[in-house]
């Protein structure tokens, strides 16, 4: 079965971005993006560089590990605001949104419905993982169904911010087991948990 990997750069107090949510690598963001991370995401997740980093880095190879990219709307909207209206068009793209009634791009899927089903349904279905790129009440909204963390560890800290979790995620306490780990020279760290037991 697929699994729902929640793949996310996370600050090392456990932000996803800053307070007003929008992108921390973008133009104006606060986020560093050293050579060695770069090098890293291009040789072991390319799928998971938005369209105009793969053309801007010569990036061609489909996926690795995912086929499939899950958002909310939030998250799908910070890619409108700098222009671009599919960000993954390389992997099918479903954005979770109860407000939005049309994609500005005809590839992307809206999902009004419940994303924990949804997400089991495309668990059912053949393919690769599903990535889900945030944001943070998404991810809390699907706490229950997510299957492996890989966490890119920025060494900074932004004291508060958008959390990894929303706290509607509520106190679920859950044991992960390490399963991978690539420290950069630059300080960023690649951590791979998978659900206990389920490596």
């Amino acid at each position: 079965m697929r699994k729902l990997v929640y793949c996310i750069a996370s600050t090392i107090d456990g932000h996803i971005a800053g307070p007003d949510g929008a992108d921390p690598t973008g133009p104006d963001g606060f986020w560093p993006v050293p050579e060695d991370y770069v090098r890293h995401l291009i040789a072991e997740y390319p799928e998971i560089l938005p369209v105009h980093a793969r053309a801007a880095l010569g990036v061609t190879a489909g996926g690795t590990h995912f086929d499939t990219v899950v958002e909310g709307r939030r998250t799908y909207e910070t890619g409108l605001a700098a222009g671009i209206p599919d960000a993954y068009p390389h992997l099918r793209h479903l954005v979770f949104s109860r407000t939005l009634t049309e994609a500005p791009a005809p590839a992307v899927e809206l999902v009004a419905t419940d994303p924990a089903e949804k997400v089991r349904e495309l668990k059912q279905e053949p393919g690769k993982d599903i990535w889900l790129i945030g944001g943070g009440e998404l991810a809390a909204s699907l706490y229950p169904e997510i299957d492996r963390l890989i966490i890119k560890l920025g060494p900074l800290t932004t004291g508060t911010g958008v959390p990894l979790f929303a706290p509607t995620a509520g106190f679920a306490p859950r044991v992960w087991t390490l399963s991978g780990h690539v420290a950069m020279e630059s300080g960023a760290v690649f951590l791979t948990y998978d659900r206990d037991g389920e490596a």
